[in-house]
């Protein structure tokens, strides 16, 4: 939640704040010790290479590229060779893309005053994987920054890292659960069978390291790229605020989805972001996990998005919705771990908790069944108020959760933000058609318009005060990470949004808290923490 921010600064948050950024840069030939006689070929042929028309440069791309994996095959261990390989590749993938020439497609006659070469690539094996479809960029010529990636970090190895986006929308996406345009990570070798030159485009995903002439070596990897791209172009911060102050007009980003293809054998780690915000907001933390090596194997991450100027029972029921819709279209995956931030965690909780009718009870003092709500009214008023725990989630980390709500919502400042939150028409008709009959809530009676996101978040808050009485269901493991400013002043604390007595809850697994703020989640010891759980986790 940024509720103190919500009158004054959001737009100024919203549109200057530059998360990511990417330059384009001039790659240069890696210098080598001048005993390396092999290497100095091969940088010879690469300097020349980039004077040259681009098929003429490619054969010297590929002879540079033989030449130090032939230093590979004697010592594997030469950083010089990878280095000069690694490069050479980065510019064959650039040169292919020059040429126009599509190896995967058929093969190509290759130049070179060494003897010339085939080329050729793997046939795609389906159409998401034609690298027809993509724009490719070697890394190294990617200058990567912003305040979300200042500490971006490679994976060594062998390879080109490469990011690979998407030329046009896929109008599959919503039923695939992935975004309209990927931006992928994917690292570009070249194998060799004497003069024929087998291209081909690796997923990092999946593959660690990898046999090549013989000697096995790590795969060269930079996932950072990718997402820093992602949101270079795409800016998805920028419609945070947006969707805060007019919900209904951004009802078509509600979606969960995901940034890599689907893995049965990974399990989804499902992250859910708070008021305002949208999930550009993990970037920090999805980096350092994604950079582990041990998470990487295990687990694959997942994103719910929805404009959070919905009371957040509603957006809890868009994600029921959602992992309804994956249990459809991936049967086979794993049990899933919820990470919310703020009144993401309010969501979180609403899926490990089993309400039955109570709350709808709580509200109208009669079962579902009695209640005379017009089909759509009720249909709508049982989503969000009737529910229980899902039984696919088998593991929640709430971040700076404020549980029992929080004191701004009820100050000033969060009832001019509750103000400026524009009405949702269809939660309007359905509060209409709801008011007369919440016999059990005398103060819901007098409310003038459906509760906002903002109103359900003060601690008086009818349905905040129902869930509260009811207890997480038995067996699923939760954590809490909860900030305290650095103030060591716990259990007096505040994250300066939330306060400890909040977010606290008894019956968790661990709870930590740590020096930070309400952005808990882009806090070092808090992206350690989630690590922690997510490797000890069975």
């Amino acid at each position: 939640m940024k509720l103190s921010m919500l009158a004054f600064s959001g737009l100024v948050l919203c549109g200057c704040v530059h998360l990511a950024t990417v330059k384009t840069t001039e790659p240069r030939v890696p210098t080598i010790a001048a005993s390396e006689n092999e290497l100095t070929l091969a940088r010879q042929h690469l300097a020349a290479a980039e004077r040259a028309q681009p098929l003429v440069a490619l054969g010297d791309d590929l002879f540079a590229a033989k030449i130090s994996l032939d230093v590979l095959k004697q010592q594997p261990n030469d950083s010089a060779a990878q280095s000069i390989y690694n490069f050479s590749v980065a510019r064959a993938v650039q040169d292919v893309t020059r040429a126009r020439i599509q190896p995967w497609q058929y093969s190509v006659d290759v130049p070179s005053e060494q003897g010339d070469f085939v080329l050729v690539s793997p046939k795609p094996v389906d159409w998401r994987h034609d690298p027809d479809r993509y724009e490719i960029f070697p890394t190294d010529t990617l200058n990567v920054g912003g305040k979300f990636f200042q500490n971006h970090k490679t994976k060594d190895g062998i390879g080109a890292p490469l990011v690979g986006i998407e030329r046009t929308a896929d109008n599959r996406f919503r039923q695939e659960y992935g975004l309209a345009r990927n931006y992928v990570p994917v690292t570009g070798l070249v194998r060799f069978r004497g003069r024929r030159a087998e291209l081909e485009f690796v997923n990092p995903w999946l593959t660690e390291q990898l046999a090549l002439d013989g000697r096995v070596f790590p795969l060269a990897a930079y996932f950072d790229a990718s997402l820093a791209m992602l949101m270079a172009r795409e800016r998805p911060d920028k419609i945070g605020f947006a969707r805060l102050m007019n919900p209904e007009a951004y009802a078509s980003t509600t979606r969960l989805f995901q940034l890599q293809q689907f893995d049965p054998n990974r399990t989804p780690v499902i992250f859910v972001h708070g008021l305002q915000d949208t999930p550009a907001s993990w970037a920090p933390m999805l980096n350092a996990l994604r950079n582990d090596v041990a998470i990487r194997r295990r687990y694959q991450f997942w994103f719910f998005s929805y404009p959070s100027g919905y009371p957040y029972p509603y957006s809890a029921m868009m994600l029921r919705r959602d992992l309804d819709g994956i249990k459809r279209a991936f049967p086979g995956r794993k049990p899933i771990v919820l990470i919310g931030h703020s009144m993401g965690g309010m969501i979180c909780r609403l899926m490990v908790t089993d309400a039955g009718d109570k709350i709808w009870r709580a509200f109208f003092g009669k079962s579902p069944r009695g209640t005379p709500l017009a089909a759509d009214a009720h249909r709508e008023a049982e989503g969000m108020l009737v529910f229980n725990h899902r039984p696919e989630v088998k593991r929640v980390i709430f971040i700076c959760t404020p549980h029992r709500g929080s004191a701004l919502a009820s100050s000033w400042v969060g009832r001019i933000g509750a103000a400026l939150v524009k009405k949702s028409r269809p939660l309007e008709s359905t509060f209409a058609a709801a008011r007369p009959l919440l016999v059990a809530d005398p103060e819901a009676k007098a409310l003038n318009h459906m509760p906002n996101s903002v109103d359900t978040l003060e601690p008086n808050d009818r349905f905040v005060e129902t869930v509260n009485r009811i207890p997480i269901t038995t067996g699923i493991p939760y954590h809490s990470i909860i900030g305290d400013r650095g103030r060591g002043d716990t259990p007096n604390s505040s994250d300066g949004v939330v306060p400890y007595w909040s977010s606290h809850l008894d019956g968790a697994q661990s709870e930590l808290i740590v020096p930070s703020g309400h952005a808990a989640p882009r806090n070092p010891e808090a992206i350690k923490e989630v690590e922690r759980i997510l490797k000890s986790s069975p």
